[in-house]
Order: C-alpha cells, then structure tokens, then sequence
C-alpha cells in the first residue's frame, strides 16, 4: 500500500517562499512513476499545480506557477518536493501530494489519474 505524507505547509506574506515535501512509502521509488502536486481552495475543484515522470524527470507545469514552482525529487528519500517562491495569495490552497504507476494514464493535470494521495498540507499566503 503506497503512502504519501506531505509536510511543510504554513502561513507567509506574498512574495515569500516555501518548501512542500512528500515522502513516499510502500513501494520502491522506480523509473515508473508520475508524481505531482495538486491544490483545491476552498469551493474550487482540485487543480494540478506540477508533476514530474520520476524516470525521465520531464515536468510539467501550470501556467499559473511557471517560473515560480520548482519540483524535484530525492530518489534516496523517496521524497519529492515543491519549492514555491514569490507566493501570492491566489496561491493559498491545500496542497495535495499524488501518484500513479501508470505514466499513459490521461492528463497529467486530472485528479482522477492518480491513484494515491496524501492528506494535504495548508499553504496560506497574505496580501
């Protein structure tokens, strides 16, 4: 049963940073992977932010954080992260880590792609 656990959420001023991590457990971190991070404000369909095909390392981004967001991925720690800089408040959301084993599955950016997530972590950013 693969877990995921997000943490590294919090509260920040716009234009400030933060870092999101997801730690990866009951499986083995493989070249077979589609990982990434979604969001869902509140009364708003869940959105994807980024992911990244842990094989070939390809991303992929929304516009809305091009330039902004930086994923990567520590294959030691099987944990993958989000670095999210000059935040704004349209930014404030749950940020939820997910997975799937299947890379052809649909659009990277649909929810119901991946098959495992994590509980989410708060990220709250003031004007």
């Amino acid at each position: 049963q693969v877990q995921l656990v997000e943490s590294g959420g919090g509260s920040v001023q716009a234009g400030g940073s933060l870092r999101l991590s997801c730690v990866a457990s009951g499986y083995t971190y493989s070249s077979y992977y589609i990982m990434g991070w979604f969001r869902q404000a509140p009364g708003k369909e869940r959105e994807g932010v980024v992911v990244i095909y842990t094989g070939s390392r390809r991303t992929l981004y929304a516009d809305s954080v091009k330039g902004r967001f930086t994923i990567s991925q520590d294959n030691g720690k099987n944990t993958l992260y989000l670095q999210m800089n000059s935040l704004k408040p349209e930014d404030t959301a749950m940020y939820y880590c997910a997975a799937d084993q299947n890379v052809y599955g649909g659009r990277w950016y649909e929810p119901k792609r991946f098959g495992y997530w994590g509980q989410g972590t708060q990220v709250t950013v003031s004007s």
